[in-house]
Order: structure tokens, then sequence, then C-alpha cells
């Protein structure tokens, strides 16, 4: 991905966005309709399947998704790890309660733990009485998450921390109002001289009785000695499928129904250094143990307690086929040649046995730990993200490519160099491709790949979005954009795989690229609408395609799609025909289908419309439904029907077949 925009363009660019949006809007107001006509060709002979995971979804930790987002835990900094391993340092975001004359705190190097060797030392020099009285509360440290924790009435939360003291402790852990003002549940920790000596994990639940979006976590005492922190967490315990992950954005991601997901990301995989580029083994193992690393590429700490298992494990929960994406031995400012690969080889073979290992191998052993002791079901590496143009990326992808196949041969490699690269001495089983480009743009890249060869390895597009002045943070045309350009994948699902748009989440108090599909803070979410067009996509994988045939005079702003699916839950079978109208014109369109093997029953039918006032609409926290789908009973369905489409629409015609005759691929 490239850098966002510099803060003096990027206000030209919205200044220039909302000038755009008035003329858009007075414009859709007085465009005359006209007439059209769509032709399905639903017969046996010109159907064809496409692949069972056909569209999924692209995870990479940018603008806060995981740290802060998708992973549940509450604590920002949680090892005091951020501010590097010299000491003292930086202990960001962590507030210290109370002035140098009741408190000193800082960090050193006297953790229990070997690769996180940063603990919280805090010297409290009041007492709860005496000459030196601390104040009303007590002193310490509070941690406000990111950007505030919310923490929700009559839920759970599960608070660890390791103490370590050679004097007696009596230390309040509580969650309090942003202000410190208002208590929301509180334990109290106490032990004798002798209990803290060495270093001891605490576990306990805390559980408010009130709702509070915007709380902090505060460690205060009133007694004087010297105590240390260390690895210091909240988690709610109410987490998606109880494996840590934020439920309500975790179940946007299962409406979906994504065949695959991939990750860890793009440049955040990479790094812009090596040092900061994602390394498995570190992010596996016990959450403590774990060193965490500063993603480079997008400016910020993390924990990496969502690391390799945990994209594993969620890929799982979702019913999900998870693609890793490893680095090649190159970030943005780095690249280490063919000679010298041979450990980065070695390390990503390593974690395949991690993923696939029994739990008697050396790797597979430590998943089983984690408790998974089945392995997970890996069969996609991608090898790096888009190096093909470096220097010693061939070299390098034809030892990655080797050994993996070597160990494990049915798994697919893609290869980030395009087709016209991939030969029987530098192979690849599918190949990466990326598509970012304007709305306009993206709207006429509906045939792409209508000229690719129809033989060797299919794409997978596992990055497409419109950027540009009419993207904004995520509007209705940029989302119909990319709806024409899946219709095209669509048509071209022999020669096209698997596809995913890129971003996937933003916190709003961290948007480091626009748009994303979906929007979220500490508390609220919401869905753009390129996310909720990637609904009408969602039975597509593993459906049957059908040819279509657009014909409307003067008129190239509608492209259309149609495939017959079946719906798990009750068997039905369903003719679907999608239209996105990318122009001003709204169009009566009569559909005829030709060749379908059963009848459209005359009720059960339904129509849905993603579109709005205008074409530059947007959905944000105060209005978040403010472009969202509508549906309706769709009366008097039949193969042959006339139907209206609006201007700046995207429309699917969901048929219910009758059950008899219908045959699929």
């Amino acid at each position: 991905m490239a850098r966002l925009r510099d803060g003096a363009v990027y206000w030209l660019h919205r200044a220039l966005v909302v000038l755009c949006a008035l003329c858009w809007t007075s414009s859709v107001r007085f465009v005359v309709g006209q007439a059209g006509q769509l032709s399905v060709d639903a017969s046996p002979q010109t159907a064809r399947k496409i692949p069972d995971k056909m569209f999924g979804i692209f995870f990479e930790e940018i603008n806060h998704a995981g740290a802060g987002g998708l992973w549940a835990e509450l604590v920002s900094n949680r090892g005091f790890e951020a501010g590097g391993p010299n000491t003292p340092s930086n202990i960001d975001p962590w507030f210290i309660i109370g002035n140098e004359s009741s408190i000193i705190v800082g960090t050193d190097r006297t953790s229990c733990f070997e690769r996180n060797p940063v603990a919280l030392r805090m010297e409290v020099l009041c007492d709860s009485k005496g000459t030196n009285v601390c104040p009303s509360g007590g002193v310490g440290v509070y941690n406000p998450g990111y950007w505030g924790m919310n923490i929700e009435r009559r839920k759970s939360y599960k608070v660890s921390l390791h103490i370590r003291s050679s004097d007696a402790v009596s230390l309040s852990v509580s969650l309090r109002s942003s202000d410190g003002l208002q208590k929301l549940a509180c334990h109290t920790i106490t032990g004798g001289k002798k209990q803290f000596t060495n270093w001891t994990k605490i576990e306990f639940h805390l559980k408010s009785n009130i709702n509070n979006t915007n709380s902090r976590l505060q460690l205060t005492t009133t007694k004087t000695g010297v105590l240390w922190l260390d690895q210091v967490s909240v988690m709610p315990l109410d987490t998606y499928m109880g494996h840590g992950f934020r439920k309500d954005l975790a179940s946007m991601l299962a409406d979906l129904k994504p065949q695959f997901l991939k990750f860890p990301g793009g440049n955040y995989a990479m790094g812009n250094y090596l040092r900061n580029a994602f390394q498995w083994g570190e992010t596996v193992g016990p959450w403590e143990e774990r060193s965490g690393h500063f993603n480079d590429a997008w400016g910020y700490w993390t924990d990496d307690g969502l690391g390799f298992f945990e994209f594993l494990q969620l890929a799982e929960d979702l019913g999900a086929s998870p693609v890793w994406v490893v680095n090649d031995g190159a970030s943005a400012n780095e690249e280490v040649s063919t000679a010298r690969i041979v450990s980065l080889v070695k390390d990503v073979v390593d974690g395949i046995e991690f993923a696939r290992g029994g739990p008697k191998t050396t790797w597979g052993s430590v998943r089983a730990a984690m408790g998974h002791p089945q392995p997970f079901k890996l069969d996609y590496v991608s090898i790096g993200n888009q190096e093909c143009w470096m220097l010693y990326y061939r070299g390098n992808y034809q030892k990655f490519y080797s050994a993996i196949k070597a160990s494990y041969p049915d798994i697919n490699i893609v290869s980030s160099c395009d087709k016209s690269t991939i030969s029987p001495s530098n192979p690849a089983d599918l190949y990466d491709v990326h598509v970012y480009a304007s709305s306009a743009n993206m709207f006429s890249r509906t045939s792409m790949f209508d000229n690719t060869p129809r033989s060797g390895p299919k794409a997978i597009v596992s990055e497409y979005a419109v950027t540009g002045n009419d993207a904004g943070k995520g509007t209705l045309v940029a989302a119909l954009a990319e709806a024409a350009f899946l219709v095209g994948l669509e048509k071209n699902s022999d020669v096209v795989e698997m596809a995913s748009c890129a971003p996937l989440f933003v916190n709003d108090n961290d948007r480091r690229w626009s748009p994303d599909a979906i929007v979220f803070n500490s508390w609220q979410h919401y869905g753009c609408p390129n996310y909720w067009m990637l609904h009408f996509f969602k039975d597509s994988s593993g459906a049957t395609f059908h040819p279509t045939a657009m014909q409307i005079s003067n008129y190239d702003q509608m492209v259309a799609s149609a495939i017959t699916w079946q719906n798990p839950e009750d068997k039905s079978t369903y003719l679907k025909i999608k239209v996105v109208n990318f122009g001003s014109k709204g169009v009566d369109l009569n559909i005829t289908v030709a060749g379908l093997g059963s009848s459209i029953k005359s009720s059960g039918s339904k129509k849905t419309v993603l579109t709005s006032a205008a074409p530059l609409d947007e959905n944000s926290f105060q209005q978040p439904e403010k472009v969202t789908p509508v549906s309706s009973s769709l009366a008097d369905a039949k193969q042959q029907m006339g139907v209206s489409v609006s201007p700046y629409s995207l429309t699917s015609f969901n048929l219910l077949l009758e059950p008899s005759k219908h045959s699929t691929i």
C-alpha cells in the first residue's frame, strides 16, 4: 500500500470532494431515465462453477485494526516494552498518579520474562500515615487503553498482572471513568513482606454495574515501598468464539461468509526495516512471553497478542482458509541476498510445521501447548508483498518455493510476480494482483481479465480498493465501482481464483488510510458502503455462473452478472442477478432468462438495493445506516420481467427457484 497523502493535500482533496458532491447531488435529480435489455443465459451448456474460495478478506495491521481493534485486549503497552529496550524508557500511554514527592515511576530490566526484560518500577514515598501522607485515593499509574476502554454493565473482565516487591503490598486495581472519579469495579491485592519477593502472577475478574465507553485501568496504593509491575492485561471474557476477538467486529467479518483470510498484511508483514517485520515465531506461545514489535510500516507498537496462532484460529472460527503472507527477505529499505536467504526459508517451513505439524513435532507441540492439538488447515502461502521488481526476489522466491514444496507439496504458493513471468523454471500456483484506482478507472476494470490467457496459474486479487478524490472515507460511488470490478471477476472466475478488498478495518482515532470497509472506536462500529456491497457477493463462492448480455443505447455505465446458488440453511436454490448502475440515469430494464432448468416460484423472491441520495454519501457514527442495503419482496418474479434500476445503485434480484428439476455444476 502507498502512504496516505500529507495533510495539506488531504484537506484540499476533501474540499474538492465536497464540491463534487454538491455538483453530483444536483445532477442526479434531473437526468432522464431510459430503457435497456438484460439477457441471462442459464443453460447448463454455458454455465461455469465459480471457485469455492472466490471471495474472502485480507487483514493488515494498519489503522490499529488489530491492536486496539479486532484483538480485544484493553491495555495498551501492557508489557512496558513500547519505549524500547533501554531503560529508563517512555511508558506511554501509561500516566502517573501523584507527584514526585509521593511517587517515582520508571522502568528497568528486571522482568522475569527473558524476551520482555522491561518492567515498571514504582517507588512509593508516601504512606497512609506519618509525615508524608499519600493523597486521597493513593498514588500509582493508570492506562487509558486505546483511546478509552469500553466497560459494559454486567460484563466480566479478566485482569492479569505480574508483581514483585520486597515490601508488604496493598495494591488497588480498579476500572474507572476517564477522569478517575467514578469507580466501576475494584479489587485489592494484599500480601505480606515475603509473599511477592519473587515475581508472582495474579489473576482475577472484575465486573461493573455501570456502562462507561471511556474508562481506564488504575493501579494505586497508599503503602510506602518499592513495587514492580509487568504484563498487565484486561480482557473481556465475552469474545468471539471465546478466542479473544472483539465480538462485534469479528461478527461483521463472519456475516460476509469469507472463504479465505489473508494475513498478517502487506507492508506490515515486510516492515520498513527487517528488524520490524512480522516474525511469526515471536508471536506464539504464552502472551506474556511475546516480545512485541514496532509496526514501523504504520507507526505504532503492537504487543503481538494478535499473533500467528490467533490469525490461524480466526480463520478457523470464520470457516475460512488461511492465506499466510511470509516475508521474502525484503523490507521497504532492505533486501537479503539469495546467498543468505536460507535461514528465512527454514523459518517459513518451521511456521508451516507450527500450523500443520502433528502435536509431537517440534513446532506442532508448541501449537498443541497453546490449546490446539489438531493441525490448522493451512493450504496457501504467499511469498512476499509485490516485491517482484526487487533485485533478489526471483532468486529468493525459488528457494522458498522449492523448500515448501519439498515438505508440503500440496500447499498452494502465491507469487508476487505477474503471470507473464511464471514458467516451468519459475513456477507458481497463483499470482498476486493489487488494484488501486479511481472510481472511474475501477469501473472500467470490469474487463481487466477478459483477455487473460485461460491456461496457467490463476490470479488472487488480494488487494483492491477505490482511492482518490471520490473515495472519501468510503463513498457510495466507490462501492459501486468496486462492485462492477467484482462483477468482472465473477465473469472471469476461470482465471481469477480469489479476491479480497483492502484495508479491512480502521480505528477512527488512528486513520492511516482511507477508505476502509469497517470503521470502529472503543465501543461503536459501522460498515462503509463497500462493506455492504460485499454482502451482494457472499453467496458467489462455489456458485454457478451464467453469462449475461446488456443492451442499452448510448449508456455504458451498467454491468451485470448472474449466478445460481443454494442456501445452506434451507437448501433453497436461487437465481441471483446483480446489476451495477454506475451512472446518473435511471434505467427501465427488461430481464429475460433463457435455458433455466427450473421455473421461478411465484413468491419468495427478493430485491435488494444499495443506493443513496448522492453518490458521495458516506456512513458515519452519527448515520451508520445512511448507505445500507434495503430489501423488499419481488412480486410477480418470472423469467421475463420489467424492473427499474436507480441511478448510482447496486441491485440484486434473488429469484427463488422450484426445486424439482434444477441442476448444479
